[in-house]
């Protein structure tokens, strides 16, 4: 589990294919702190660390992950937002995230809007449904504010802070991005009948209010 705080640019150094999987390498200062085993966010994929040497760690992205996320694009030489993995007793100061990449986002358009900086980006329907006005959403490992909402798109404005200790300020329009709603939505369409329109039964809630209501 992560909060989708940055807390280190990292540097892809090496990418080796290896049976259909490939072998990233990126430098970053957090890997002293890292262990093999533990868990690493990058660029909001939740990967797990295979060998941390020196300044370097190691991690396998399998198939399915290069082809659900933007990591089968990075190049040596790539800076990438990194995230440890939360512990018991960390501040949660962004929203829950999971590292699990839900689908791919395209970048429309960025740049200054009033005290900050605008990122616009495109999603799939399946996405959008599940995106709010000032909700959580997570732009390759970010946790952000949603402040835009429109038929195929949403924006989220980069406080200073942001474009200082991520990578996103330099997206550019029509670069991918990972994307990963907020789960809690996820479990809400899920416990108030889903996709198929059918009522599962939700502990504590009176079901005649419910379908008063119209869900």
């Amino acid at each position: 589990m992560f909060t989708g705080l940055i807390q280190d640019v990292g540097t892809v150094v090496a990418l080796a294919s290896q049976a259909g999987d490939c072998v990233l390498t990126v430098s970053t200062r957090l890997a002293s702190g890292l262990r093999s085993g533990d868990s690493l966010a990058v660029n909001g994929v939740c990967l797990t660390v295979a060998a941390p040497i020196g300044e370097r760690v190691t991690a396998t992205v399998v198939a399915e992950t290069l082809r659900r996320s933007t990591l089968g694009e990075l190049r040596v030489g790539a800076r990438v937002n990194l995230e440890p993995a939360l512990r018991v007793g960390d501040v949660l100061g962004g929203h829950l995230v999971q590292g699990h990449v839900d689908d791919r986002g395209t970048v429309v358009a960025q740049g200054p809007r009033e005290q900050g900086w605008e990122l616009r980006v495109a999603a799939p329907a399946a996405v959008l449904r599940y995106i709010v006005v000032k909700g959580s959403i997570t732009i390759d490992g970010v946790s952000l504010t949603v402040a835009r909402l429109d038929a195929g798109d949403f924006s989220v404005a980069l406080v200073p802070h942001t474009l200082h200790a991520t990578a996103l300020g330099e997206r550019r329009s029509g670069a991918a991005v990972n994307l990963e709603v907020d789960i809690l939505a996820k479990y809400v369409e899920r416990l108030l009948g889903g996709r198929n329109g059918e009522q599962a039964p939700v502990a504590g809630l009176n079901q005649g209010w419910l379908r008063e209501q119209g869900y």
